[in-house]
This record gives C-alpha cells, structure tokens and sequence, in this order.
C-alpha cells in the first residue's frame, strides 16, 4: 500500500507540478520556488489593498460568477453556461471600468513610492494611521483643557495590558476626538476611568489602573496623576491625562511626568514616541516633573 501509495504520489508530482513549472533540476525548483512567492505576495499586497473598498465586494461579485459558469458547464445547464460565456467575455472591460478609482489609487501609490517600498504598503499606511490617531487624541485633549473635563488617555505599545482592557467596558471603535470628549463628559456612564487604545483603536473605557508607588511624587497630584504613571511604571504604555482642576494637559511615560503641555508640546511627544524608532525603555530625559 506504502509503494502503492509513493508511485501515485510520484506520479502526480511529475504529471501535475514538474509539467507545469518545467523543472530538470535544483535551479528550476529555486525559480519556481521564487516565481511562486512573486506571484503569492502581489496577490496578497492586491487583496490588502482593495479589501476595505468597494472593489472588493465586485471581486466578489466576479468570483461568484466564474464558480457558477463552472458549475453549470459541469452539471450540463447549457443556456446558464452560454449566457455566462458571454458576460464573462466581456467582464475584463467591464472591471477596468468598474474598479477605474482603485486603479488609478494604486498606480499613484507605486509611483510616489521608491523602488524599496513598492510593496510595502503597511510601513505607510500604518504612519498615517498613528499620525491620524495623534491629531484626534490632541484635539480631544485640547478641548477638554479648555474646559476641565478631566481624563485618562492610554496608548498601549509593545507591553501588552489586556488585564486593564478587561476591566473595563469593550468598545472596540476608531479613534475619534468626539467619541473620546463624549466618553469623559462629567455624569456619563464611562466617564470614570481610563481609556486604553491598542493598534490605533479604543479597545475599552472606564478602565482601572495600579497607583503609582513612588512615594516621592509631588503631593499636589490627584489619583488620574498617581494612575497614569502607576500603569507606565509596570509597562512602556504612554498616557495622557487633563486635570480636571486645573485643565492643564500633561504626558507621562517610563514612570516620569511632563506637565502643562500645550496642543504642540503633546505632538512633540506623540511624535517622538509613536513615529520614531526609538530604544524601549528609554526615559523621556528632556522632560521632568514640573511643580504644579
């Protein structure tokens, strides 16, 4: 049965794969082998391109018209089959017209890029994510200060804090300056706490986080103080926070306070610490606890 069995498979293996890729020997598995992962990875960068569009319910609007040609063709349903011959003869023309935006969209994208990041969508679709997500939290935070509306802002990095997502409310949604001045509205249900985004969306509110132990910090910091740098004391998660007395804005990482930040100092910071490429762990040395 063992023989039987590797006689089939040989067979198969130089029927089917040796006679489409015409392989004679160990260069033309290597070639194959890269052709293969070529072809694999621009199908990929494709999907991942159109998936969140329009074009990607026609594609499978398309799909679903190729498997019911085929079906038909093999169940005999001749006047099903001819009819989708004929729309399928005219599909290519049609999804040039159809997906002409999506086109257009990734011929510019492979022209502004250079030759190195051609296919490297996700390095540039994920700084415009994190830059996006900067300006909502410092515009948020901004109109908060301006009216003492007090609040907790956690970024979670590369220390995962799932035990503070769960002891909140599951939300789950995109950052957005309203939702997160709706959230911290003085009397709502979820204003008390912290909020935690992980990978550009808010995973949860009304969070609870461990209170700093340092017994040196200034005694003028209130428990949303003390709070956000209890959780950057036991991970490299950064946090934002606005005084509800005094609506000043401050930012705390590695255990350390920067305080009275305006809307740019904030960007500053975000900046250094979502964008750049920076050592974990590293202290934010140009800022220190400032008396309030």
């Amino acid at each position: 049965m063992g023989v039987f069995g590797g006689e089939v498979f040989r067979e198969f293996f130089n029927s089917i794969i040796l006679g489409i890729f015409d392989i004679n020997n160990p260069w033309d598995v290597f070639k194959a082998i890269i052709d293969i992962s070529i072809v694999s990875y621009v199908i990929y960068k494709i999907i991942k391109l159109v998936k969140e569009t329009r074009a990607w319910q026609l594609i499978k609007g398309v799909i679903v018209i190729l498997v019911a040609a085929w079906l038909s063709e093999y169940m005999g349903f001749r006047t099903i089959a001819f009819l989708l011959r004929v729309i399928i003869q005219y599909i290519a023309i049609a999804l040039v017209v159809l997906f002409q935006p999506e086109l257009r969209r990734g011929l510019e994208k492979i022209g502004r890029s250079k030759f190195r990041t051609i296919f490297s969508f996700e390095e540039e679709t994920n700084t415009i994510k994190v830059k996006a997500l900067i300006e909502e939290i410092i515009k948020a935070v901004t109109s908060m200060s301006k009216t003492y509306t007090g609040a907790l802002i956690v970024i979670e990095r590369e220390t995962k804090i799932g035990e503070i997502i769960n002891s909140g409310i599951q939300i789950e949604s995109s950052v957005a300056s309203e939702l997160l001045v709706n959230i911290f509205t003085p009397n709502t249900p979820l204003h008390d706490g912290a909020v935690v985004i992980r990978e550009n969306k808010i995973k949860a509110a009304a969070c609870f986080l461990p209170l700093t132990e340092n017994p040196n910090i200034s005694k003028d910091l209130g428990t949303r103080h003390r709070a956000a740098l209890g959780i950057t004391e036991v991970s490299d998660a950064i946090v934002v926070v606005v005084s509800e007395e005094s609506g000043k804005i401050s930012f705390a990482l590695n255990g350390g306070l920067t305080r009275n930040l305006t809307g740019d100092t904030l960007r500053k910071a975000l900046n250094k610490n979502l964008l750049e490429k920076e050592v974990p762990n590293k202290k934010l040395g140009l800022w220190k606890v400032k008396p309030k």
